[in-house]
């Protein structure tokens, strides 16, 4: 007898702990972002180039290091930050310098940004800029863009296929 109450209270306490996380599970409902607007999000790495060009060695230079140590080439490993730059109806909605990772400023620069933007047709211009330069940007696209209620717009970039990546 004492065995069944046992069993009854187990399958019990196992069904509230299930429709516990049931109806957590599902409500309250979130939502990422408003169902009426549309979202832009930007997301890339990228490695700008080196902040020094490489330089060749000296002889004096040479012999001063350790035999494993010599190489012609002194090239420093710091990158320079990105400049990247979002325009939507010429009204500037993302402009940033983003630095380089790592413990010596050599690896890539990351960005995730989200952008919550009214439907309908716009214009979006996307600039970077990842060179030594101070003036002027390397990379530049724009494009006409129709965006819908709830639709994602990703703006993405590959240097080696030309730049900025739109999809849809």
């Amino acid at each position: 007898m004492r065995k069944l109450k046992q069993v009854i209270l187990q399958v019990t306490v196992f069904a509230l702990f299930g429709a516990f996380v049931g109806v957590f599970a599902n409500y309250p409902e979130y939502r990422h972002h408003d169902p009426q607007m549309a979202l832009i999000k930007l997301n890339f790495s990228h490695a700008g180039e080196t902040k020094e060009e490489c330089r060749r060695l000296t002889q004096e230079e040479l012999e001063r290091l350790a035999p494993n140590m010599r190489r012609p080439l002194d090239c420093p490993r710091e990158r320079v930050p990105l400049l990247v730059e979002i325009r939507l109806d010429d009204a500037i909605i993302f402009n940033e310098s983003l630095p380089p990772s790592g413990l010596a400023r050599d690896g890539t620069s990351t960005v995730s940004r989200r952008f919550t933007v009214s439907p309908g047709r716009h214009v979006l211009q996307a600039l970077l800029r990842d060179s030594r330069g101070n003036t002027g940007f390397d990379y530049e696209r724009t494009a006409e863009i129709d965006l819908r209620p709830g639709q994602n717009f990703v703006i993405d970039f590959n240097g080696e296929a030309g730049g900025f990546i739109f999809l849809l």
